[in-house]
């Protein structure tokens, strides 16, 4: 599957040089192929048409692209973004909820229409591995020159064990949770998460939004609501929290899936969890707190996505949730620590957090504050976000780049996978 990616990226820049004449635009199917306070998933309820679009029909030049060829001394992966358009630049910096159960006709119209480029199976599925691997061919069969530019999807889902495993049933493993992980010696760990990995690379999934690697201390333990409650922590103290989550990291790693270190940068001390509550703040962590240390060995490590807190942070940022804070992407995430992947948010559609803003104003607050990629499990709000950010980049030159920087640091990835 990650190989795939490469592929898909690899044609298009052949594409890009020649007559389009000289191309084949893939046809559909042509490709190769939450619990509530218990991590990211979720059913959105906010309603919004789909418009049909036609897959032979020729990309829309608006906002530039398609007319590139390589340049001497381009990165493959600009010379990518040369050929693309505006709507899927911003398509390749969201990712889109569906049902783990498989995206219905409405879902996969959305997806087609607003070019996404990312997807993440939510909810939950007792289906097994064949299923799974059907579901997520159909909606591989919506990449094309016309969605995304014959771009391959970052095709995550949430299996990080006990309550928060998404995908269930005959192929795939019962995962204990991570208090229970982290009770195992670390190379103990990393064998059974590379079989973990396996199974969901071999149903084509290669994102996977896990470890967490907060840090819950013991004096607040299930009082800690989002992550302590649920035992999904790898143990109460830094260094224990940092050997369970490199540990599995690295088993999805060896296996060909992508693992994601959330939530920067920490959400092991609040006591209320951002998806079912408003104004949850840390009163605690500071810059140099030593629950950054297992995001820092992630950051080592090479790992290439770290998702973001919801919270507030009093004593960094108060102000701005960490998904809208400057200080904590650039200034911490980028700076502090060097971290050069992709910053990628926890849901910022269904969580209570954010709903103070609309949905338009939430992604454009998150890319400038420099967001990589914004996770929404609500498919119905992905056509507000998705026109509000094109709309924003052709008003404000200045945004366009920030967008563009946010593609270009995805198209990177995807062409390193």
């Amino acid at each position: 599957m990650r190989t795939r990616l490469r592929t898909a990226a690899t044609a298009v820049l052949i594409c890009a040089a020649l007559p389009l004449a000289a191309c084949t635009t893939p046809e559909p199917g042509s490709s190769p192929s939450g619990t509530p306070g218990a991590g990211t998933g979720g059913a959105g309820s906010t309603s919004a048409s789909a418009g049909k679009t036609t897959d032979s029909a020729p990309p829309s030049s608006s906002g530039g692209g398609q007319e590139a060829s390589a340049t001497p001394g381009q990165s493959a992966a600009q010379q990518l973004l040369d050929t693309l358009t505006l709507e899927q630049r911003v398509g390749q910096v969201l990712m889109m909820g569906v049902p783990a159960t498989g995206a219905g006709a409405s879902g996969l119209a959305i997806m087609k229409q607003q070019h996404v480029g990312n997807t993440f199976l939510k909810g939950r599925s007792t289906a097994g591995v064949d299923a799974t691997a059907a579901a997520v061919r159909k909606i591989e069969s919506t990449v094309s020159q016309r969605t995304t530019g014959g771009i391959g999807q970052f095709i995550s889902t949430d299996q990080e064990g006990g309550q928060v495993q998404v995908l269930k049933g005959p192929g795939f493993s019962t995962i204990p949770a991570g208090i229970t992980q982290g009770s195992w010696d670390p190379q103990t760990l990393e064998q059974r998460a590379t079989g973990w990995g396996k199974e969901l690379a071999a149903v084509g999934i290669n994102v996977n939004l896990a470890p967490v690697a907060d840090t819950v201390p013991a004096s607040i333990g299930t009082g800690n609501a989002p992550i302590g409650a649920f035992g999904r922590e790898y143990g109460h103290t830094a260094k224990s929290a940092a050997a369970g989550s490199s540990a599995f990291a690295a088993g999805m790693e060896a296996a060909g899936v992508a693992p994601v270190m959330k939530h920067y940068p920490g959400l092991g001390k609040v006591s209320r969890n951002t998806d079912v509550s408003h104004g949850v703040t840390d009163t605690s962590t500071t810059r140099d707190d030593s629950s950054l240390v297992p995001f820092q060995q992630g950051i080592d490590d090479g790992r290439d996505f770290v998702m973001l807190s919801s919270a507030y942070y009093a004593k960094i940022d108060a102000k701005n949730p960490a998904a809208f804070s400057d200080t904590i992407i650039n200034g911490m995430l980028r700076g502090d620590q060097g971290f050069e992947g992709i910053v990628i948010s926890d849901d910022m559609c269904d969580a209570t957090q954010f709903r103070d803003w609309k949905y338009a104003t939430r992604a454009k607050k998150f890319f400038d504050a420099g967001g990589t990629m914004m996770l929404c499990v609500n498919q119905d709000a992905i056509p507000a976000i998705a026109n509000g950010l094109v709309a924003q980049a052709k008003a404000d030159p200045a945004f366009r780049k920030t967008i563009d920087a946010a593609a270009l640091k995805v198209l990177t990835v995807k062409d390193g996978l």
